[in-house]
């Protein structure tokens, strides 16, 4: 019979950028003795993101940055929404663009993440902001 597991991990953000969630994720995993199971994560917001991305090179994270930058740029005058600032619908818009989910298979009691990927909560705001994570986990 199938178990299930769930926590919430909450984030803190310095602003703008990729924070690196991998080894968080992987400790929890072992802690709750699975073998094979599916670990659905999900980011409870409308601006930050999840990202499954390289982790061995930190040019990768700042091109990916740099090229959101040029895609979606703060203070387009295309947007109305400002409320919270000329950063404010670029974040959606950026979130829209990327994963507010990701599932990754365990196995033999291991994410099955490749060798030079990493679990990224994607901070799309200037400021700093503290991310709700929800990790479910459903295996033997």
């Amino acid at each position: 019979m199938p178990s299930q597991f769930s926590t919430t991990l909450d984030i803190p953000t310095p602003g703008r950028g990729l924070v690196e969630i991998t080894r968080y994720v992987t400790e929890w995993v072992h802690a709750q003795r699975v073998q094979t199971a599916l670990l659905t994560l999900f980011i409870r917001h409308t601006s930050a993101s999840l990202l499954i991305q390289e982790n061995a090179d930190p040019d990768v994270q700042a091109d990916l940055d740099r090229f959101f930058a040029r895609l979606v740029p703060d203070g387009d005058p295309l947007f109305r929404h400002r409320d919270e600032g000329p950063d404010d619908m670029p974040a959606h818009v950026r979130a829209a663009l990327t994963a507010v989910q990701l599932s990754i298979p365990v196995t033999d009691g291991r994410l099955a993440l490749g060798t030079w990927q990493g679990i990224y909560v994607w901070e799309h705001r200037v400021r700093p902001h503290r991310r709700q994570v929800v990790l479910h986990l459903l295996g033997n």
